[in-house]
């Protein structure tokens, strides 16, 4: 024993320390500098220096991103119904196929994680025994926040409850199903897509590269995961592939969310001032304002640009938060944080393990036996391919942005032990996205209720509004014995409830109003959109009619003369919030093409910079949401290989 402690301090003289964990021997099948000896880099590398112009990349990985990432942005945009289609039923498929692989496997990982948390290896340092945490709590959790799911809690925040909540799901269809308890599913299913098993891929990845870079030498890049398996043919084809799938998907989960994104900030500028139109050109205005800040966060590096950017997002937040949870009824948003936080912990085993399983096979279609009724046009107790929709989405979507953010969390987390990387990376983010959903997907439920209560509803003209030409208005005539099943402007001789209160709200205003003044107050669409979806004075609205894009502003603009005031510093925040995955996403893409180099040169920062945003405006140009949503969809699906890796 004494012959091989020499022996391992001879080898690894000079080098990284070796960790706590005691020596194994060869029998153990572990290799002899697995424990602590500088693992020879074996990559390949193109290195150049010119003055100030310096390339230093992996040649294999870089170019083949390049050539790959063009060809699939090239398939979105010449054919974007083709590939839309061709990911859409991939994605399906998988959902079919793959959907117990992929809720076992996230069950799998949160229990692995939850053991080492409690075991002795929770004490070991990501980094040299003495060494310090380079950056203090608050800043590291600002950057690891607003790189993970900043910008997506803005997004999803008040959408995704409000979508839970109206259905359709298995929840919805059960026509015995309370009001208050669907709003308590909503809120349940929302902390689940938000809870442990979305966080726990990031923890996942991002603890083992932090590991195996700062306690072991290795190079920070996708590949040195597999060191532990595969030994030194992850600097063969193998690292090479894996490296240049995570680039891919890394590209794409940026450029769609910039893309994505960018119509909701365009439409946030309009809500503001009606000045600034939704357009084209002003979205491609947005992407280069977005990625130029980026451009210069991201040569400035970690410790300064994206440091600084993510403290300011963090910080507006902050505030916008605080302020909507005393403007807002406090005490209610008390009891549903500390009710649904039990709900999430009663309710975690079964939806944690849940997969649909009937619903994906043959549907509900014994119900009509029993005399109950589906949602709607929905057949039985659910819509089939909800799973696909939501959950598996949710899954696929976290797993597919784990090398990027995984990678970005590790780069920072020099010098924490496991247990607190858990900590910061797992239990903390949980806990304020659960508050930050409470606040708002909690006031979006209020107001929606409330907009209910006060007769606001959706309309649907395109389904029940017979269109007439002016020729055929003018041989329309209106008298007081109109009524909703013989009212001539709706089809199918019959109006919706909501067209029809709507209609009779006009003619109660304008009692002399003729069918083509009737028709002219429809089609103004606006007109009826600012007075029925929400008062004069915007105090409640009904998201459930909006656009996910609307829904954010629709709710901060109930709060009164506060209103305009969460309306600019949302839009700051979300823009901040992009700037931030830009930045973060540009830095750990060329971190990987550069064979783990944790300080690229500064050309190739620019580059990647670039590309992201060249590759969203020509994606938003070409195919706007159809070309975008191509690439998102196979971004998602990418997550099935890597629930492998």
């Amino acid at each position: 024993e004494e012959q091989q402690q020499q022996h391992h301090k001879e080898q690894t003289k000079g080098e990284v320390p070796a960790s706590e964990v005691p020596l194994p021997t060869e029998e153990q099948g572990l290799r002899p500098n697995w424990q602590g000896a500088k693992i020879v880099d074996k990559s390949v590398w193109l290195k150049c220096e010119c003055g100030i112009f310096r390339i230093k990349l992996n040649p294999t990985v870089t170019f083949s991103s390049i050539a790959l990432v063009l060809c699939f942005i090239l398939w979105c945009i010449l054919a974007q119904q083709n590939a839309s289609a061709s990911f859409k039923s991939t994605k399906q498929w998988i959902t079919k196929v793959f959907t117990w692989l992929y809720i076992g496997s996230q069950d799998i990982w949160a229990i692995i994680i939850i053991m080492i948390y409690f075991s002795k290896y929770g004490q070991l340092k990501l980094g040299k025994d003495n060494e310090e945490p380079e950056y203090n709590d608050g800043t590291w959790f600002s950057m690891l926040f607003a790189c993970g799911v900043g910008v997506g809690l803005f997004f999803f925040g008040v959408a995704e409850p409000i979508w839970h909540y109206v259905g359709p799901n298995r929840y919805t269809t059960d026509k015995f199903m309370t009001d208050n308890e669907l709003a308590q599913h909503a809120m349940n299913l929302t902390f689940f897509h938000w809870g442990i098993h979305g966080w726990i891929v990031y923890v996942l990845v991002g603890m083992i590269l932090a590991f195996m870079t700062f306690r072991k030498g290795m190079p920070m890049t996708m590949k040195t995961c597999l060191y532990p398996l595969i030994g030194d043919r992850i600097y063969g084809w193998i690292g090479d592939l894996v490296d240049i799938f995570s680039i891919m998907t890394t590209l794409f989960g940026v450029c769609t969310s910039l893309g994505l994104g960018t119509m909701q900030v365009n439409k946030g500028l309009n809500l503001i001032n009606e000045d600034i139109e939704v357009t084209m050109r002003n979205q491609v205005i947005i992407i280069w304002a977005i990625t130029a800040v980026a451009t210069i966060s991201v040569i400035t590096g970690v410790g300064i640009g994206i440091r600084r950017l993510s403290e300011v997002c963090f910080g507006i937040g902050m505030v916008i938060m605080t302020m909507v949870f005393f403007l807002d009824d406090t005490w209610y948003m008390l009891n549903l944080y500390c009710q649904s936080v039990g709900y999430y912990f009663q309710w975690i085993l079964q939806l944690g393990f849940h997969c649909d399983a009937f619903e994906l096979s043959t549907g509900s279609f014994g119900v009509a036996d029993r005399g109950r009724e589906g949602y709607k046009d929905v057949e039985g107790d659910g819509p089939v391919m909800w799973m696909d929709d939501w959950t598996i989405f949710y899954w696929g979507w976290w797993i597919s942005w784990s090398p990027f953010v995984g990678m970005f969390i590790a780069k920072i987390s020099r010098g924490r032990t496991i247990r607190q990387f858990i900590n910061g990376a797992l239990t903390a983010p949980m806990i304020y996205s659960f508050m930050w959903l409470t606040v708002f997907g909690g006031g979006a439920i209020k107001t929606e209720r409330l907009a209910a209560e006060q007769g606001l509803c959706c309309p649907k003209w395109d389904q029940t509004f017979l269109k007439y030409s002016d020729e055929q208005l003018s041989n329309v005539t209106l008298t007081g014995a109109v009524d909703q099943n013989s009212f001539l402007i709706c089809g199918a001789s019959k109006c919706g409830d909501c067209e029809w209160g709507l209609i009779q709200n006009y003619l109660t205003e304008s009692p002399d109003a003729g069918a083509a003044e009737i028709v002219g107050y429809i089609n103004g669409g606006a007109d009826w959109l600012g007075k029925y979806l929400a008062p004069d004075d915007k105090s409640y609205a009904r998201l459930s009619c909006m656009s996910s894009e609307e829904m954010w502003f629709a709710l901060v603009s109930t709060y009164g003369d506060m209103g305009p005031f969460l309306c600019v510093i949302s839009l700051i925040g979300i823009i901040l919030y992009f700037v931030t995955s830009s930045d973060s996403g540009s830095l750990v893409i060329d971190i990987m093409s550069a064979n783990g180099d944790q300080e690229p040169p500064v050309p190739q920062r620019v580059f990647w910079a670039l590309v992201e945003g060249a590759t969203a405006t020509a994606l938003l140009v070409a195919g706007g949401k159809d070309s975008l949503g191509a690439l998102q969809t196979a971004s998602v699906a990418s997550g099935l290989p890597y629930t492998i890796i």
